[in-house]
């Protein structure tokens, strides 16, 4: 008799894995909803591409922000309390975007919401760092990326038809209900997560963000960071408006196409993270760079395109992006020692979000909405991406090879 398969979570971690992917759902579905949202909300409100590159960046802007400022104190709390403080920040920033009537107040509440939103993937990723060893960890960061696809299949659709049936706020309402049943399970399930204090050294916050800024090490993936954050979010805030009028899709075609490619992302996401726990990081983060670059190349030069195509190319482009981000999120995650890891995730996660906001910031400025509403210098954007991507390859491998050397003397 064949013996029992040995179970590779416990219970309680796949009881994790699925708040956390669930959470990272909720707070990807608040940036990305106002991509599709561009085609509605430009004329609706009366502003130009560089406005709504604006809205897109203040986030991000806030959040990285405020990414320095917890930083200092990310390893000093439970990482539980520390989650649910930020997200109820998040969820009532997110309120305000849902009754905003107007440019500035919209703006102001995007704010608001990038300063509590902007901390919660990071002490996300800590706690996933905490309780998963490295062996296992990209599988682990396999299921949290579903919520990508997730986002797409169910939140970007129901968005859109919600904005198309009421008005673009209705979304809003939409992440903030479902967020504050989300944060209920929280609260009643999760038990605190507080090794890290045991370890943690004591020193002033001001002096543990320090170290960590100064660190050369934590240097090197902060700056592989800020390479993999600039392509992504060059070209996602303008990618509803270029479907639309570069690429000939309706209003009506975009849940389709966002449901098809969500549908996929979910299906590759597991087994792209058990591929980086079998076939290495490097090789897969390689390998998607490649295919993300030729995708990138073809894209960006579009011009009206039938939806199967656009379904099929989309469905490629983030299945290479999948790949990218899953194997160096993996690795980016075994470079902080113990006490380090709140902190050191919370300023990757600001420059990240800095960086991703002067990106978006930008592409605003560089792209051209004509009189006909044809985006003009797109592909302009397709090439600081794919420079961005050789770079960042190039930086990935010198974290791989710190890893490989790291593990094969100590167990991280």
């Amino acid at each position: 008799m064949a013996a029992p398969k040995e179970r590779i979570f416990t219970p309680y971690q796949v009881l994790i894995i699925g708040l956390l992917s669930i959470l990272q759902f909720i707070i990807i579905l608040d940036f990305m909803v106002l991509s599709p949202l561009g085609a509605i909300l430009m004329p609706a409100l009366n502003i130009t591409p560089a406005q709504f590159g604006l809205v897109v960046s203040a986030y991000a802007f806030s959040a990285g922000a405020s990414g320095l400022l917890a930083a200092g104190f990310a390893d000093k709390f439970d990482r539980k309390k520390f989650l649910l403080f930020f997200f109820v920040g998040f969820l009532i920033g997110t309120f305000f975007c849902a009754i905003a009537p107007t440019y500035k107040l919209l703006l102001a509440a995007r704010i608001i919401t990038g300063i509590f939103g902007g901390v919660i993937s990071s002490v996300t990723f800590a706690i996933i760092t905490d309780l998963f060893k490295l062996e296992v960890r990209g599988r682990v960061m396999g299921f949290t990326q579903i919520a990508f696809g997730a986002s797409q299949v169910l939140g970007l659709p129901i968005g859109l038809i919600l904005a198309n049936r009421f008005e673009w706020h209705a979304p809003f309402w939409m992440i903030v209900i479902f967020g504050t049943l989300l944060g209920l399970v929280i609260v009643v399930y999760m038990k605190p997560v507080t090794q890290h204090l045991a370890a943690n050294v004591k020193q002033n916050a001001f002096k543990h963000l320090s170290n960590n800024l100064s660190n050369k090490l934590y240097l090197r993936a902060f700056f592989s960071t800020i390479l993999l954050a600039t392509g992504g979010f060059m070209l996602m805030p303008f990618g509803s408006a270029f479907s639309t009028n570069n690429l000939g899709l309706t209003m009506g075609q975009l849940p389709t196409l966002y449901f098809v490619t969500g549908i996929f992302g979910i299906t590759l996401g597991p087994l792209i993270g058990k591929l980086a726990d079998t076939v290495g990081k490097f090789k897969l983060f390689a390998m998607g760079t490649v295919v993300s670059i030729i995708m990138v190349a073809i894209y960006t030069r579009l011009g009206i395109t039938p939806l199967w195509i656009c379904i099929v190319i989309n469905v490629i482009l983030f299945a290479g992006i999948n790949a990218r981000m899953i194997s160096s999120s993996t690795l980016i995650s075994a470079i902080p020692a113990m006490p380090d890891r709140g902190a050191f995730m919370s300023i990757n996660s600001s420059f990240q979000q800095v960086s991703g906001g002067v990106a978006s910031f930008v592409a605003g400025l560089v792209v051209i909405q004509a009189p006909s509403g044809i985006l003009e210098r797109y592909d302009i954007l397709g090439y600081v991406v794919i420079g961005s991507m050789i770079i960042a390859m190039a930086m990935i491998y010198w974290l791989d090879s710190y890893v490989n050397r790291k593990t094969a003397t100590a167990s991280i």
